[in-house]
């Protein structure tokens, strides 16, 4: 009896933001147009916060997302976060138009200016970092809070 009001109080307690976006997704499943948060930009440059938003990223699990990364080719950087891309569905990634659908990544590096594009579905509630390796900025990372 005691697990089970336990677990109608979890249930209670639950975010109501813990369900895709939206309730008919159709045949597209969870890529929906309808299940898709806001898009995520962040910034590669000599000098520059990696991301130019407050606080966490918040992500809901089980909704699609698309990250852009775009540097500017001022220095050779790379963003990185293992645990991060281990907690999400990486759905492709898109360089110079070419979609390339891995199966994980631990970084992404630029060694010259140019964009890449992420899109993935958040899976695991947590919170994670990404981050310039070999920074220890608070201005070089970027965390995401997926609920």
């Amino acid at each position: 009896m005691k697990n089970m009001v336990f677990a109608l109080a979890a249930l209670v307690a639950a975010p109501a933001t813990a369900a895709p976006l939206c309730d008919d997704m159709g045949y597209a499943g969870l890529l929906a147009k309808c299940n898709r948060g806001e898009q995520v930009e962040l910034t590669l440059s000599s000098g520059t916060p990696l991301y130019a938003g407050e606080g966490p990223v918040v992500l809901q699990s089980g909704a699609y997302y698309a990250i852009n990364i775009t540097s500017d080719g001022t220095a050779e950087l790379a963003v990185s976060g293992a645990e991060f891309f281990r907690a999400i569905w990486m759905n492709e990634v898109v360089i110079n138009d070419i979609e390339i659908r891995p199966m994980a990544i631990d970084s992404i590096e630029f060694d010259a200016g140019g964009s890449a594009r992420l899109s993935f579905i958040a899976i695991k509630p947590g919170s994670y970092t990404l981050r310039i390796p070999g920074s220890t900025g608070a201005a070089q990372s970027v965390t995401f809070a997926i609920q």
